[in-house]
């Protein structure tokens, strides 16, 4: 007679995402995996006295989202900073802001995170004297969105001494290297680090994440989460990707793909160019509302080709930003030749073109694709007034599944939702950019388990598998226009029940 299951959840629908998709009623975890999927009536003989059963009332369980894009201490600092990403208008922006400076002393920074000029129906970003009028004493710092672009006044700007007048900063609008000094001026240290992954990981858990893939530069943030995982605090499987100025400490440390299942080495990640919304990707043509402006190469293609060497004599794996078609082009002719089955990673490949994409499938390089960037591709948005008619040819998930394209989603914290995320990507506003349900579903989770080598341990609902799951409230294939709108109603990691709002669990 088989052992009793710690956890069974039932009178439920259970999508499995493998290939063929079937529907069961009921899952059971036994030690962290699942030991069995199928009707309630089966399952229910696996409840023992121990046995925690769960009775879901017909919500759908899927695998659990694996964010494989994210920067969880940013995703934090939503959670304790001033959150300016629902913001509607300039002065509602600054409103939040005033809001935060009655919660801090006068002379610490005032940080909000998260604003996008373009849906206040603006151009221009906040620049320096907006920020002056909040009247706080200390440094003030507004960082947008995409984080490739911060605003700033003129007591932040004098703190911020290395690279202080590069990219910018006349009006207090610092791109590029200007935004990454003001990112290493506000580094946190270990014990902040710890705060603001814990604050993301709430985050995470109540939007059905198991797992993200983070990318970190010159951050506290690993070792944060090595001490969590040892005390027992992790709820996430963590993916580590270091930034390209850490290659000769992993180099030296003998680093290599893998972990305990909790925290684990990913790779190298690099930028090639910058983002849109800061006209910094780098273009083929000009922007439409900059003719003489085609972006920049945040690193050279001539240094990401001398990268990208160094990586694959390590054996180590490669993941590269990379927006604008030039720019695609560029990590593509670096990757030529190298990190064969390693699953190497183009990350966002905004405007992939159809011979990059091309490429992209035949040397079976991972597109690392944010949907929720398709909000900017609608008519009379972000992309319209940076492309032109471009905008269509954004984020063409149609077109990278169909030519055979790994594509795995992410969520680059904008926001870290993924049902907004499986959202966009099947109400796109272009059929190339259009996916179905199932197809968005999986990429989000088999998806970026596969970018993360992890497709055999996660990613579908299957026996012997981490019981990692998230249950949601309602079904999206049966509201496909609201699909951001659902509810999840419980997150499971390893078996352990990690987000329980209603507490279902305890109520079974």
């Amino acid at each position: 007679m088989a052992a009793p299951a710690d956890l069974v959840l039932t009178d439920a629908a259970v999508h499995t995402l493998t290939p063929d998709d079937p529907v069961h009623e009921a899952v059971a975890v036994r030690d962290g995996r699942i030991v069995r999927i199928g009707s309630a009536y089966d399952l229910d003989m696996l409840v023992g006295v121990n046995t925690t059963r769960v009775a879901l009332d017909g919500r759908v369980v899927l695998p659990g989202f694996v964010d494989a894009h994210t920067h969880l201490s940013t995703v934090g600092r939503y959670e304790v900073h001033a959150d300016l990403s629902g913001t509607e208008s300039r002065a509602e922006a600054l409103d939040c802001l005033t809001a935060r400076a009655g919660d801090i002393a006068a002379d610490d920074w005032l940080l909000g995170y998260g604003y996008d000029e373009s849906s206040w129906g603006e151009t221009e970003p906040l620049v320096a004297a907006d920020l002056a009028a909040l009247d706080h004493p200390g440094p003030v710092a507004a960082f947008r969105e995409d984080l490739h672009l911060v605003s700033v006044d003129e007591t932040a700007l004098a703190r911020v001494v290395e690279d202080s007048t590069s990219g910018g900063g006349d009006d207090g609008v610092l791109v590029e290297a200007g935004a990454t000094a003001v990112r290493r001026r506000l580094q946190p240290d270990r014990v902040e680090a710890r705060r603001l992954l814990e604050a993301g990981q709430r985050r995470a858990v109540s939007r059905g994440v198991t797992g993200v893939h983070d990318l970190v530069r010159r951050s506290a943030a690993p070792r944060a989460y090595r001490d969590m995982a040892h005390e027992g605090d992790l709820d996430l499987r963590v993916q580590i990707y270091y930034w390209r100025d850490h290659v000769d400490a992993v180099a030296e440390v003998g680093l290599t793909t893998g972990g305990n299942g909790r925290v684990e080495f990913g790779g190298i990640k690099t930028f090639s160019d910058g983002s849109l919304g800061a006209r910094s990707a780098r273009l083929a043509d000009p922007y439409a509302d900059a003719p003489d402006d085609r972006g920049e190469w945040v690193v050279s293609p001539d240094e990401l080709d001398t990268l990208a060497e160094q990586v694959d004599d390590l054996d180590l794996r490669m993941a590269t930003h990379a927006i604008g078609d030039e720019a695609v082009d560029r990590v593509l002719d670096a990757y030529e030749g190298r990190g064969e089955g390693a699953r190497w990673r183009v990350e966002h490949a905004v405007l992939a073109s159809d011979d990059a994409i091309a490429r992209l499938a035949e040397g079976k390089v991972v597109a690392c694709v944010q949907p929720n960037f398709l909000k900017w591709a609608s008519e009379g948005g972000l992309y319209e007034r940076r492309l032109g008619e471009r905008r269509r040819e954004t984020t063409r998930l149609r077109t990278l599944v169909d030519a055979g394209v790994h594509v795995a989603f992410g969520s680059d914290g904008m926001p870290m939702d993924p049902l907004v995320g499986v959202h966009h990507a099947v109400n796109a506003p272009e059929a190339s950019q259009r996916l179905e349900v199932t197809e968005a579903l999986r990429a989000y989770t088999h998806g970026a388990a596969y970018a993360g080598l992890a497709e055999d341990e996660t990613g579908t609902v299957e026996t012997g598998k981490y019981a990692d799951l998230t249950v949601l409230d309602a079904s999206p294939w049966e509201r496909p226009e609201s699909i951001g709108d659902i509810d999840v109603a419980m997150t499971v990691v390893g078996g352990d029940v990690v987000h329980d709002p209603r507490s279902l669990a305890r109520n079974a």
